[in-house]
């Protein structure tokens, strides 16, 4: 399918899918538990590496649909973006200790702005917590404005880490997982599958991007998997249980 321009943001030029980066960010995925910001820190840097390849961070305005408490805010601000944030959870936005500027609470389902309010509308391990995955991915369409870019990024159910804190138990059912975990811990887990965790897979993010009529799709590809495996999408149940982590990239018609 036809590319848009590649302007390189000064800084990531050197961006690339190599399986150093890949074996990089798996190191810092171990500690994501226990030390979030270490996680989180390299994975927005990386974040903006890869959103470089596609369009011109400066300027631009870019609105982070579940920001969390903010762990992207300063690599994006310093690729030269005005970041707003937006969550549903106020405790997830002040996790820092406080609420930054440009934050809003509101529903990634039911986004409070206009149409074509954005240059940039991302969304990073989120679209699995919430219960109507596609009109949220939908949302982020219709808020990014024409010839902008909608970046959206799941992680992926039958992938190793699909049940988050419940895996590698999430394969026999995410329920079962879930009653384990609270057998296991004596609480329940954070990601609670049934109501802030839900199976998503490569397969639906592949038949919503074909469905697209607002935007065209520029990549489709497995987030963390080096470029020597990108041709996992293609192949039905293997991609499902190798692709952690899926990222569809679209610009807005």
């Amino acid at each position: 399918m036809p590319q848009p321009p590649v302007p390189q943001v000064p800084g990531h030029a050197t961006w690339a899918p190599t399986l150093r980066r890949s074996v990089r960010l798996f190191r810092a995925f171990r500690v994501e538990q226990t030390q979030p910001e270490v996680f989180y820190g390299a994975l927005a840097d990386d974040a903006v590496g890869h959103l470089s390849q596609h369009v011109d961070l400066r300027g631009r305005t870019l609105l982070d649909v579940g920001g969390g408490p903010g762990y992207f805010r300063r690599a994006f601000e310093e690729a030269g973006s005005t970041y707003f944030s937006l969550d549903a959870d106020v405790g997830e936005l002040s996790g820092l200790g406080e609420v930054a500027p440009r934050t809003v609470v509101g529903s990634g389902m039911e986004l409070p702005f206009g149409d074509a309010s954005f240059d940039v509308c991302y969304s990073s391990n989120v679209l699995e917590h919430v219960d109507d995955p596609w009109r949220m991915a939908e949302e982020m369409v219709r808020v990014t404005r024409p010839g902008g870019l909608t970046f959206i990024s799941y992680t992926v159910w039958f992938g190793p880490w699909g049940g988050h804190e419940t895996s590698p138990w999430h394969y026999l059912g995410g329920a079962r997982a879930r009653r384990r975990y609270r057998r296991v811990h004596g609480r329940e887990p954070k990601n609670r599958f049934g109501e802030s965790l839900f199976g998503v897979t490569v397969r639906d993010g592949l038949a919503w991007a074909r469905r697209q009529q607002d935007a065209e799709v520029v990549s489709l590809v497995p987030r963390y998997n080096p470029r020597a495996a990108r041709w996992l999408t293609h192949v039905p149940l293997v991609r499902e249980v190798l692709t952690w982590n899926l990222v569809i990239v679209l610009q807005r018609r």
